[in-house]
Protein backbone atom coordinates (compact mmCIF):
# COMPACT_ATOMS: atom_id res chain seq x y z
CA UNK A 1 0.00 0.00 0.00
CA UNK A 2 1.28 3.07 -1.20
CA UNK A 3 0.12 6.09 1.05
CA UNK A 4 0.54 9.79 -0.46
CA UNK A 5 2.19 12.08 2.15
CA UNK A 6 1.16 15.51 2.25
CA UNK A 7 2.92 18.63 4.42
CA UNK A 8 0.90 21.73 4.72
CA UNK A 9 3.45 24.51 4.34
CA UNK A 10 3.61 26.86 7.62
CA UNK A 11 2.84 30.38 6.50
CA UNK A 12 5.44 33.13 6.74
CA UNK A 13 3.49 34.67 9.52
CA UNK A 14 3.93 31.98 11.71
CA UNK A 15 7.52 30.96 10.60
CA UNK A 16 8.24 34.46 11.30
CA UNK A 17 6.85 34.56 14.90
CA UNK A 18 7.75 31.22 16.08
CA UNK A 19 10.43 29.96 13.86
CA UNK A 20 12.85 33.01 13.41
CA UNK A 21 15.50 33.58 15.25
CA UNK A 22 15.21 37.53 14.83
CA UNK A 23 12.45 37.30 17.11
CA UNK A 24 14.51 35.14 19.69
CA UNK A 25 15.29 38.45 22.15
CA UNK A 26 11.77 38.71 22.44
CA UNK A 27 10.69 35.25 23.21
CA UNK A 28 14.48 35.42 25.61
CA UNK A 29 12.45 38.32 27.59
CA UNK A 30 8.94 36.39 28.01
CA UNK A 31 10.81 33.51 28.86
CA UNK A 32 13.05 34.70 31.56
CA UNK A 33 10.10 36.87 32.83
CA UNK A 34 8.17 34.06 33.40
CA UNK A 35 10.98 31.31 34.71
CA UNK A 36 11.80 34.07 37.33
CA UNK A 37 8.10 34.34 38.50
CA UNK A 38 8.14 30.05 38.63
CA UNK A 39 11.48 30.09 40.14
CA UNK A 40 10.74 32.73 43.34
CA UNK A 41 7.35 31.27 43.60
CA UNK A 42 8.89 27.31 43.95
CA UNK A 43 11.82 28.87 45.79
CA UNK A 44 9.29 30.26 48.29
CA UNK A 45 7.23 26.97 49.04
CA UNK A 46 10.92 25.06 49.18
CA UNK A 47 11.66 27.10 52.27
CA UNK A 48 8.13 26.79 53.70
CA UNK A 49 7.49 23.45 55.66
CA UNK A 50 3.63 23.84 55.05
CA UNK A 51 4.66 23.20 51.23
CA UNK A 52 8.21 21.15 51.99
CA UNK A 53 9.46 19.27 55.18
CA UNK A 54 8.29 18.22 58.22
CA UNK A 55 4.44 19.31 57.63
CA UNK A 56 4.68 19.06 53.98
CA UNK A 57 0.90 18.69 52.54
CA UNK A 58 -0.82 21.38 55.13
CA UNK A 59 -0.67 24.53 52.41
CA UNK A 60 -1.50 21.85 49.47
CA UNK A 61 -4.64 20.66 51.91
CA UNK A 62 -5.77 24.65 52.76
CA UNK A 63 -5.14 25.34 49.45
CA UNK A 64 -7.36 22.16 47.97
CA UNK A 65 -10.18 22.08 50.50
CA UNK A 66 -11.00 26.12 49.87
CA UNK A 67 -11.16 25.20 46.17
CA UNK A 68 -13.67 22.45 47.15
CA UNK A 69 -15.49 25.10 48.19
CA UNK A 70 -15.69 26.38 44.99
CA UNK A 71 -17.09 23.73 43.75
CA UNK A 72 -20.66 24.06 45.82
CA UNK A 73 -23.45 26.56 44.92
CA UNK A 74 -25.36 27.72 42.15
CA UNK A 75 -22.17 29.04 39.68
CA UNK A 76 -19.37 26.69 41.44
CA UNK A 77 -15.91 28.22 40.05
CA UNK A 78 -14.44 24.49 40.30
CA UNK A 79 -16.00 21.68 38.42
CA UNK A 80 -17.69 18.67 39.21
CA UNK A 81 -14.66 16.45 37.80
CA UNK A 82 -11.73 18.15 38.74
CA UNK A 83 -13.59 18.68 42.69
CA UNK A 84 -13.48 14.73 42.48
CA UNK A 85 -10.05 14.63 41.49
CA UNK A 86 -8.98 17.07 44.29
CA UNK A 87 -11.22 14.86 46.65
CA UNK A 88 -10.28 11.52 45.40
CA UNK A 89 -6.17 11.93 44.17
CA UNK A 90 -4.52 15.23 45.61
CA UNK A 91 -5.62 15.62 49.05
CA UNK A 92 -5.32 12.35 50.17
CA UNK A 93 -1.94 12.51 48.81
CA UNK A 94 -1.86 16.30 49.76
CA UNK A 95 2.29 15.71 51.45
CA UNK A 96 3.10 14.31 47.63
CA UNK A 97 1.24 17.38 45.79
CA UNK A 98 3.27 19.87 48.12
CA UNK A 99 6.54 18.52 46.92
CA UNK A 100 5.45 18.14 43.43
CA UNK A 101 4.07 21.80 43.17
CA UNK A 102 7.43 22.99 45.04
CA UNK A 103 10.08 21.37 42.99
CA UNK A 104 7.71 21.27 40.14
CA UNK A 105 7.40 25.45 40.23
CA UNK A 106 10.89 26.01 40.53
CA UNK A 107 12.40 23.59 37.97
CA UNK A 108 10.01 25.28 35.09
CA UNK A 109 11.40 28.62 36.46
CA UNK A 110 15.08 27.48 36.06
CA UNK A 111 14.34 25.44 32.81
CA UNK A 112 13.16 29.07 31.31
CA UNK A 113 15.50 31.21 32.95
CA UNK A 114 18.59 29.33 31.53
CA UNK A 115 16.51 28.39 28.00
CA UNK A 116 17.10 24.49 28.42
CA UNK A 117 14.27 22.78 27.07
CA UNK A 118 12.05 25.76 26.70
CA UNK A 119 9.09 24.80 24.77
CA UNK A 120 8.89 21.29 27.94
CA UNK A 121 9.16 24.01 30.52
CA UNK A 122 6.64 26.16 29.02
CA UNK A 123 4.12 23.25 28.73
CA UNK A 124 4.70 22.31 32.20
CA UNK A 125 3.83 25.88 33.35
CA UNK A 126 1.39 26.43 31.21
CA UNK A 127 -0.12 22.63 33.02
CA UNK A 128 0.89 24.12 36.45
CA UNK A 129 -1.17 27.43 35.66
CA UNK A 130 -4.53 25.12 33.80
CA UNK A 131 -4.49 23.48 37.06
CA UNK A 132 -4.59 26.38 39.01
CA UNK A 133 -7.20 28.09 37.25
CA UNK A 134 -9.43 25.07 37.07
CA UNK A 135 -8.97 25.10 41.03
CA UNK A 136 -10.89 28.47 41.24
CA UNK A 137 -7.29 30.61 41.16
CA UNK A 138 -7.44 33.64 39.10
CA UNK A 139 -4.46 36.06 39.67
CA UNK A 140 -1.81 36.19 37.42
CA UNK A 141 -2.49 32.78 36.12
CA UNK A 142 -4.55 33.60 32.73
CA UNK A 143 -1.58 35.95 31.82
CA UNK A 144 1.25 33.18 32.51
CA UNK A 145 -0.78 30.67 30.89
CA UNK A 146 -1.24 32.71 27.54
CA UNK A 147 2.65 33.46 28.03
CA UNK A 148 3.29 29.67 28.15
CA UNK A 149 0.97 29.20 25.86
CA UNK A 150 3.07 31.16 23.33
CA UNK A 151 6.43 30.04 24.32
CA UNK A 152 5.13 26.74 23.55
CA UNK A 153 4.35 27.41 19.85
CA UNK A 154 7.72 29.30 19.62
CA UNK A 155 9.49 26.43 21.28
CA UNK A 156 11.77 26.43 18.33
CA UNK A 157 13.60 29.74 18.94
CA UNK A 158 11.93 30.71 22.68
CA UNK A 159 15.55 28.88 23.94
CA UNK A 160 17.73 30.18 21.48
CA UNK A 161 19.11 32.98 23.50
CA UNK A 162 19.94 30.22 25.98
CA UNK A 163 20.88 26.33 25.95
CA UNK A 164 18.30 24.83 23.56
CA UNK A 165 20.78 26.20 20.89
CA UNK A 166 23.63 23.71 21.62
CA UNK A 167 20.71 21.31 23.30
CA UNK A 168 17.82 20.65 20.76
CA UNK A 169 20.52 20.10 18.20
CA UNK A 170 22.39 17.20 20.48
CA UNK A 171 19.20 15.65 21.67
CA UNK A 172 18.30 14.97 17.36
CA UNK A 173 15.78 17.86 17.02
CA UNK A 174 16.26 17.96 12.92
CA UNK A 175 17.18 20.97 11.40
CA UNK A 176 18.47 24.47 13.25
CA UNK A 177 16.45 26.99 14.69
CA UNK A 178 14.75 29.24 11.99
CA UNK A 179 15.35 26.92 9.11
CA UNK A 180 13.98 24.25 7.46
CA UNK A 181 15.78 20.79 8.27
CA UNK A 182 17.12 19.36 4.85
CA UNK A 183 14.24 15.62 6.20
CA UNK A 184 11.56 17.69 5.96
CA UNK A 185 12.84 19.45 2.53
CA UNK A 186 13.23 16.44 0.89
CA UNK A 187 9.45 15.60 1.66
CA UNK A 188 7.70 18.44 -0.21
Amino acid sequence: MNIQLTQIPEPGITRFLFADTRLAPVWAILRVYLGWTWLLAGWGKINNPAWVGENAGTAVSGFLTRALGKAEGERPDVTGWYAWFIENVALPNAALFGYLVAFGEFLVGLALIVGLFSGIAAFFAGLMNAAFLLAGTLSSNPWMFIAATWLVLAWRTAGYWGLDRWALPAVGVPGTPGEPSARSSKTS
